[in-house]
């Protein structure tokens, strides 16, 4: 099971992370529940993680932590980070993605 992150995207985080106060170990993906499908996004950077219940990945040194039920519902997923007309942020590219709402902030599988 694995995530890819783009250059772009990578770039972006640690542009982000190099702007914070305080230590962290990482950026942290998951999957929560919400939003008109079901399932939503959510990314922050994290000072723990745990070798028995993240998968963690690393990009350059870079290391992403995606707890093993959220990978369930993102293996194979790619991060990019994308600006245009309607503003900069970060795309999930996911196979496993059934449907999304009218608005694109949430999915089904």
């Amino acid at each position: 099971m694995a995530i890819v992150l783009t250059k772009k995207a990578e770039d972006k985080v640690r542009e982000i992370l190099s702007e914070q106060s305080e230590p962290y170990a990482g950026l942290r993906i998951q999957v929560v529940g919400g939003g008109c499908s079901g399932f939503q996004y959510r990314m922050g950077f994290d000072k723990n993680f745990s070798d028995q219940s993240d998968a963690i990945f690393e990009f350059d040194g870079l290391k992403v932590f995606v707890d093993k039920t959220s990978l369930m519902y993102m293996d194979g997923a790619e991060v990019d980070y994308v600006e245009g007309l309607h503003g900069a942020g970060f795309k999930f590219s996911n196979p496993n993605v059934s449907g999304t709402c009218g608005c694109g902030s949430s999915f089904s599988v």
